[in-house]
């Protein structure tokens, strides 16, 4: 009787099938694992800082335009940026005051010791939706196509954390006896 070879399959090497028929299984090491050995412990921190974030989607804005606007207030303060967004005569300065008003109540709603006026825009994108596509009608009976653009508006809002070494004010007695 002869033995048929099955296609595919070639010879095994040397000691590939234990004596149970289980095959070996090879030694587990990834980079990832070895990087995650290495890592430094966390730092403990007092009081974490609050984060928050708003996302706006399918917004008729084009996206080009939202991100003028996004540009201004992306890094400062909560009350600077509502003060921008409300005196900035583009279309999209409403919708994107509305993200933020948003994201400001998700931070309070996360947290009940939040401070409103020490939250600040930590990220702020404007990310292009689908486009909406129309037909507009042209000369001899054709149709010209045009795009319809929309935008994803996303805001994140973080509470400053008090710095460690932060220099003490100076004594209010010192500076009105330097007269």
């Amino acid at each position: 009787m002869v033995e048929k070879k099955k296609p595919g399959r070639g010879k095994k090497p040397a000691g590939a099938r234990r004596a149970g028929g289980a095959k070996a299984a090879p030694p587990r090491t990834s980079k990832l694992g070895e990087r995650l050995l290495r890592r430094k412990p966390a730092e403990p921190v007092a009081a974490p800082a609050v984060e928050a974030r708003a996302l706006a989607r399918y917004v008729r804005l084009s996206p080009q335009k939202a991100r003028l606007v996004i540009d201004l207030i992306r890094g400062k303060a909560v009350g600077d940026a509502l003060h921008l967004l409300r005196f900035t005569k583009k279309r999209p300065a409403s919708h994107i005051e509305k993200v933020l008003r948003s994201a400001i109540a998700n931070a309070e709603q996360k947290s009940e010791t939040v401070d409103v006026d020490r939250l600040y825009v930590k990220h702020a994108v404007v990310n292009e939706g689908s486009r909406i596509k129309r037909m507009r009608p042209a000369p001899f009976g054709r149709g010209f196509m045009y795009q319809r653009r929309t935008c994803h508006i996303e805001i994140g809002v973080a509470e400053r954390v008090r710095e460690k070494f932060a220099p003490a004010p100076p004594p209010a007695a010192a500076a009105g006896a330097t007269s």
